[in-house]
């Protein structure tokens, strides 16, 4: 979740990534390089409107990559672009909706937003969705962070309050294989910046606060092509037995601490448990109604913690339901 970034000045607007310069920074500064040979190679890879400094300004996602253009160990994104250009995979047009959870936090004491310091709110029940003063906390920050997503040209679909004060989520999608990864990305840059802004602190902690309090997830919302087809409820289920054999390499995949946030209760299930349900919010995946109804659709993967890399879920997701032979 460690997001640097820094700007540079270009002689005249830009559109196409390809069209960038690659650029470089110091590794050994961010822990990527050793001090005697530190530099780490910039790729241009997305381009999205600047909503910070406006005009013909832009923000671009870049990977990491070696002076002998190898990616480094912490760019996810590469691994994930050769899975989302395999044919089979881009057959199949897979989309993603990620729906991400956070934590606002006073930033002095790293305690949630609108909590008596050192103290607790009244229990979970009114905060969801609510509106009032003593009911959603850092309303203008989340309403910001909406309207910059736009602006930028992120395929942002929603916001809302969430069950624990001071947790709110915003969701990304439908966006299509690798730019499910890079909006996220993007999204949660222009939420640090506005956040920094407020003099808020940003976590994407799965669990920022211990007892009966909801965790953070990142739920993953999937369909691919046959199974936004008529029939496609049969290719949604192939799909889950699918997610249910590699369980474990998902849970390891799906973010650190996630232990802590996949207890069994707060609309979670075991983290060694793998289960599905039509409308279950209890299971590891959730298939809607409207899907069941409709025999096509799409299903959500609730494991995913709210630190979560998205190149990394979306492309496991992928792998396992197209590329993986059982």
């Amino acid at each position: 979740m460690d997001l640097r970034s820094k700007a540079r000045t270009l002689p005249g607007p830009v559109s196409d990534p390809s069209k960038l310069p690659k650029w470089n920074y110091d590794g050994s500064s961010t822990g990527q390089a050793p001090g005697e040979d530190s530099e780490v190679i910039l790729y241009p890879q997305a381009i999205f409107k600047d909503p910070f400094r406006r005009g013909n300004n832009i923000l671009v996602i870049c990977d990491a990559y070696t002076p002998a253009g190898v990616p480094i160990p912490t760019n996810k994104r590469a691994a994930a672009a050769k899975i989302f250009s395999h044919p089979d995979v881009v057959a199949e047009v897979p989309w993603y909706g990620i729906e991400q959870e956070y934590t606002l936090l006073q930033k002095d004491v790293k305690w949630p937003l609108g909590w008596p310091v050192g103290g607790y709110p009244g229990p979970q029940g009114p905060y969801y969705c609510a509106a009032g003063a003593d009911k959603a906390f850092g309303r203008d920050i989340v309403d910001s962070h909406y309207k910059a997503c736009l602006y930028a040209g992120i395929n942002i679909s929603g916001i809302n309050g969430e069950v624990m004060p001071g947790q709110w989520e915003f969701q990304v999608g439908p966006s299509v294989g690798i730019s499910a990864g890079d909006e996220l990305w993007a999204a949660r840059y222009i939420l640090e910046r506005i956040t920094e802004i407020a003099g808020v602190v940003l976590s994407f902690d799965p669990k920022p606060i211990q007892g009966d309090w909801n965790g953070a997830g990142a739920h993953t919302n999937y369909s691919t092509k046959s199974m936004r087809a008529n029939g496609g409820f049969e290719v949604i289920k192939k799909a889950i037995e699918k997610l249910g054999l590699r369980h474990k390499e998902h849970i390891a995949a799906y973010g650190e601490g996630n232990e802590r946030r996949l207890t069994g209760k707060h609309e979670t299930a075991d983290i060694n448990t793998f289960k599905w349900g039509v409308a279950n919010r209890g299971a590891s995946i959730r298939v809607g109604r409207d899907t069941e109804k409709e025999g096509k659709g799409y299903f959500e993967d609730r494991r995913p913690a709210s630190n979560m890399d998205p190149y990394v879920v979306t492309s496991l997701i992928a792998e396992t339901t197209l590329l993986w032979k059982a």
